[in-house]
Order: structure tokens, then C-alpha cells, then sequence
């Protein structure tokens, strides 16, 4: 029997109804699978289920978190899962079964959550899509023939589709906010280290990755941050502490806010006219709030900043490849992994560590430019993407591209893999190039759910604060979330209703 309400319900609220006593976690698992089952064959969102394990968590007792029998799914990247497969969309991983719990798995569990499963993700993380070779593409609930956006891009869905209220994501240049945004979900991406990424890595992507949680409520993201976030033993370096728990900042007034906007890209040359729009309408809005906005952006080298960007995420794939061999006891070849991956780890292996330290050198400038800029400004608004989300297929390797870097497998040539990095610099974040200079410079930002195009698509729009300061990102989306609600917006595929 279905639960009154689920849909419309976030996480608290089911937490709220669990401790009255008026829904057993049982119940709320069985709802969960029962809305798994429905969408997966359309969505293709939930690669290993854990069925059996939470019907388990269900009838034992519970940790007295905030989220104490609240379904959940974790994303099958950024984080093992003690005694679950870990593919993270590759191969190469197949088979792979960790033996321990990451430490914010292990916080995840003491906020209450019980989970049901591991969600998709393009392989290692790397693409804005979810369409890894490994398991197919994918999908959007509110037009399956679209993409969900990536590398989240499984929990996204899976959230969107009322399937659960959140579901945990990771964001090494968008991961969260980009599917966010093809979804109509909030999502932030915390400043860096405010989550712990550990115990098996230091950091991810030398500091670019930061794992959190993809809500349709803004008070959901709050809590959970309050649940999860803090030092872990042996971290490289640690966030400053919240003046107190976030969960207050939401519904706490903003004051007014001085507003920097640009309707430009960041790191590409073109923006989509629905995605100015939206930026335009979330201009109109703040303003409306009593918001000061001024069109105004940060000024660096988009060049320089791009191809900085992408010589550290390939200098970290290049290892990552070989640590996967490790893992599974075998040397990974070509064939083992995605071409476009595999040509990513060949520049990761021809750089230098010079060209890696001019990386870290432009990654840290930028860092001072957006400490100087938000001396003027508290927050700068975007557009979280270029685009609105793009058909399945449509960024797919054209056959000319896969003849070239099945050439390159064959034939490693420096000359020809720098040339290719050289294009990739100048192309690769065309479609998604306005979320990674927060993963540069570690600071918070947030994808907001405010603008819908005609086609019934979400767009999106970014705030990004001060470094450390999650606090005044909170307090302006739960002022936007009571002005514009958008909870109630159901996609074409959502839970038992389909």
C-alpha cells in the first residue's frame, strides 16, 4: 500500500512521521523499492540494489539521527561502501569490493538513513552526463530522452522521480550542480573539507571534490550538512567552523545582500538564451526580495583557468587508472576503460610536474581573485549550466573522435596527445563551464531550481559565497525556496504514478 503523501514529502518530514510513531521504517523502505522498481526500467538510475540489507536496518533499531528510517541511496563513486560492489561506471572496477565503510558513509548511517542501493554515474566521475559504456545511459525524468546531467546523475534522477528525498552525490567540477539543475533539484556543493572525503583519499582531485547530498528541500541539505560535516582524523586541511548548525540558518533573514550576476561563461564562450533567461529571472526575484544585484564578474584568464582545471583532473585520473590495477590485482589497459578516459590518463602520464605545479599555481590566483571579489560582494549569480540538459547521445564521441583515440591507444604519440589536451582545453567545458571554478577554488555554491523552459526542462541557477561561508547560501535559498516554491513541480516519470 502507498504512503499518503511520499511524494510531496522531504526528508524531515518522513524523519518527523517515523518518530511519532505514525510510519514504521518498514514501510518506508517497501514504498522506496516499490518506486525503484517502477522507474528503474525507464531511468536506468540504480545500478546495485541492497534490498535485503535495508529491510534489515529497518527492523533493527535505529541511531537517533535526523534522518532515523528515512530511505537513501549513495552514489557508486566518492566513497566505499563496506562489503558492496564499488564500480564507480567502469570496467575496470567490476568486481571490486571494498571492505570497509568511507568515514561520511559511516556518518551518513549515524544520521538514520537506511540504504537501498547504489546509484549511476558516468565512469570515475569525469563527464557532466551519465551515460558510462559499463551500464548505458542515464535518464531524465522529465524527458527521459534527456540527460540527468552527471556525474550525480543517478541520485539526481532517483530524487526528481520521488523515489527518495535525497540521495548522496559528490561534485569534482559540477557533479552535484549540474544534475541538479537538469533535474530541478538543490544542490550544494560544501566549501572544501567541510565534508570528510577520507579515509582512503586524501583529498579528490587534488581538492576539487566535495561530497554532499542532492534534496528538493533546502532545510533537507542543512540538516544533513549538520550530520555529516567536520575534521576527520589525518585530513590535509580542514574547513572554518559554522558559527552554529545550518539548519538555523534556514528560515533565518538574509538581511540584504549585495549581488554580483553574469550572464556570460565562465570558462566557455557561449551561453544557451534560456539559460540568460534564467539567470535574468533569478536577478528579478532577488531584486524583488530587496536584494542589491549588480552585473559584475570576477576577471582571470579563462585560458589559463581552464586548462589549469583540466591538467589537475588528468594528472588524478592517470593515478587513478593505476591505482584501479592495484584494486583489482591486474594492469589496466586501453581497452579496460573508456576511450576519452584512457586518453585523459595518457596526458595525465605525459605532463610534467612542472605543468602540474602552474596548474596549482593559477588554481591558488584564482582563489585570491574571489576572496578580493567577494570583499564587494557576498554572493556572484550565474547560471549553474550553458545549456539546457542535452539529448542522451548527443555529447557522445563522434566516430571521427573514437577512430582518433583508438589510434591514440595504439599509438601514444606525445606530439598528437598534446595536441588533443590543447583541444580539449579550449572545447571540453563548453556545455558545463561555469561550476568548475568553485571546485578551483574550494569555495561553497549552490544550484538553485528557480526557471523551467517551455520544453518543461530545468535550468538552474548558481550562487556561489565566500570561502566557508554555507551559512548565507542557506539563509538566500530558503528565502527563494518560501518565495518560488518548487517542490511541488513533478516530472513526467515520478514515483508510483507513471
Amino acid at each position: 500500500m502507498a504512503i499518503q503523501g511520499y511524494d510531496e514529502l522531504d526528508a524531515t518530514a518522513l524523519a518527523g512521521l517515523v518518530r511519532k510513531k505514525e510510519v514504521h521504517p518498514t514501510e518506508l523502505v517497501e514504498e522506496a523499492i516499490a518506486r525503484i522498481e517502477a522507474i528503474n526500467p525507464m531511468l536506468n538510475a540504480v545500478v546495485h540494489k541492497m534490498y535485503d540489507q535495508a529491510r534489515e536496518a529497518a527492523v533493527r533499531p535505529l541511531p537517533e539521527g535526523p534522518f532515523s528510517g528515512v530511505p537513501f541511496l549513495v552514489k557508486d563513486l566518492d566513497g566505499y561502501l563496506a562489503n558492496e560492489p564499488y564500480a564507480g561506471g567502469c570496467r575496470a572496477l567490476v568486481g571490486f569490493v571494498p571492505d570497509h565503510d568511507a568515514e561520511l558513509m559511516k556518518r551518513f548511517r549515524r544520521a538514520g538513513v537506511i540504504m537501498l542501493g547504489k546509484t549511476a554515474t558516468p565512469e570515475l566521475g569525469i563527464l557532466g552526463i551519465t551515460e558510462p559504456a559499463l551500464r548505458g545511459p542515464t535518464r531524465n525524468p522529465w524527458n527521459p530522452d534527456h540527460t540527468p546531467g552527471g556525474s550525480s546523475g543517478g541520485s539526481a534522477a532517483c530524487v526528481a522521480a520521488r523515489v527518495v528525498p535525497m540521495a548522496h552525490g559528490g561534485d569534482g567540477g559540477g557533479s552535484i550542480r549540474i544534475p541538479s539543475s537538469a533535474c530541478g533539484l538543490f544542490g550544494l556543493k560544501p566549501t572544501r573539507a567541510r565534508n570528510p572525503v577520507g579515509p582512503d583519499v586524501g583529498e579528490g582531485w587534488g581538492g576539487f571534490v566535495q561530497q554532499h547530498v542532492l534534496t528538493r528541500s533546502v532545510r533537507d541539505s542543512a540538516a544533513m550538512l549538520d550530520a555529516t560535516q567536520g575534521t576527520e582524523p589525518g585530513a590535509p586541511y580542514v574547513a572554518p567552523p559554522p558559527a552554529r548548525p545550518f539548519l538555523q540558518e534556514v528560515g533565518t533573514a538574509p538581511g540584504r545582500l549585495r549581488i554580483a550576476f553574469s550572464t556570460s561563461s565562465l570558462l566557455g564562450k557561449n551561453m544557451h538564451s534560456e539559460c540568460v533567461a534564467a539567470v535574468q529571472d533569478a536577478v528579478k526575484l532577488c531584486q524583488e526580495l530587496g536584494h542589491e544585484v549588480v552585473e559584475d564578474a570576477p576577471r582571470f584568464d579563462r585560458e589559463e583557468l581552464a586548462r589549469a582545471y583540466l591538467v589537475i583532473v588528468a594528472a588524478n585520473v592517470a593515478v587513478q587508472v593505476e591505482e584501479i590495477g592495484a584494486l583489482n590485482g591486474k594492469t589496466v589497459g586501453p581497452t579496460d576503460v573508456e576511450a576519452s578516459t584512457w586518453a585523459l590518463a595518457q596526458i595525465g602520464n605525459i605532463l610534467t610536474a612542472a605543468d602540474l605545479q602552474k596548474a596549482r599555481n593559477s588554481m591558488h590566483r584564482a582563489s585570491r581573485i574571489m576572496a578580493a571579489f567577494h570583499e564587494r560582494y557576498e554572493l556572484f549569480l550565474d547560471a549553474t549550466l550553458a545549456y539546457p540538459p542535452v539529448r542522451i547521445g548527443e555529447l557522445a564521441l563522434k566516430p571521427a573522435e573514437l577512430a582518433a583515440l583508438t589510434v591514440l591507444r595504439k599509438l601514444p604519440l606525445k606530439p598528437a596527445i598534446l595536441k588533443m589536451f590543447d583541444e580539449l582545453a579550449g572545447n571540453s567545458l563548453e556545455r558545463t563551464p561555469n561550476t568548475q571554478l568553485f571546485n578551483l577554488t574550494g569555495q561553497p555554491a549552490m544550484s538553485v531550481p528557480l526557471y523551467w523552459n517551455a520544453a518543461g526542462l530545468p535550468i538552474g541557477v548558481q550562487f556561489a559565497a565566500r570561502f566557508g561561508d554555507e551559512a548565507t547560501l542557506f539563509r538566500l535559498a530558503a528565502q527563494l525556496e518560501q518565495a518560488r516554491p518548487w517542490a511541488g513541480r513533478k516530472p513526467r516519470i515520478s514515483g508510483r504514478a507513471l
